[in-house]
């Protein structure tokens, strides 16, 4: 199976030996997204809801350059540095992943210790193409 390297501008660089996202076949594997500001490479401010939000539009325009969207992914996992955020966090990724109409897609969600830069929150996707 060929392996091809999803990247964009509008989403934040990778900073390591990874890439923003595989495509093989047609599934999308993202990386895990933190709420970087694509822009600045530095978190965002605000709490869980606004860390959210951004991880969701970087997730957002990973797989729009592998041609799919968010209401085709199938698989999410949720890190997050705090479970007593769970509601909050909850509350933005329905508004992304589950509009009314639309299957949501499996989830995992677990409680990390640490995440990088201390994100609140980190979240990888696949999806269909």
């Amino acid at each position: 199976m060929t392996k091809t390297v999803i990247a964009t501008a509008a989403a934040p660089a990778a900073i390591g030996p990874y890439s923003q996202a595989i495509r093989a076949g047609n599934l999308v594997f993202t990386a895990g997204q933190i709420a970087l500001d694509p822009a600045t490479g530095q978190l965002v401010p605000g709490g869980i809801a606004e860390q959210t939000t951004q991880v969701i539009e970087n997730l957002k325009a990973i797989l729009e350059a592998a041609g799919t969207s968010l209401h085709k992914a199938v698989k999410a996992t949720v890190f997050l540095r705090h479970f007593d955020d769970f509601a909050e966090m909850n509350a933005v990724y329905g508004r992304y992943l589950s509009p009314e109409g639309t299957a949501p897609p499996a989830r995992t969600t677990i409680e990390a210790a640490r995440l990088p830069k201390d994100a609140l929150v980190e979240i990888d996707l696949v999806a269909e193409v």
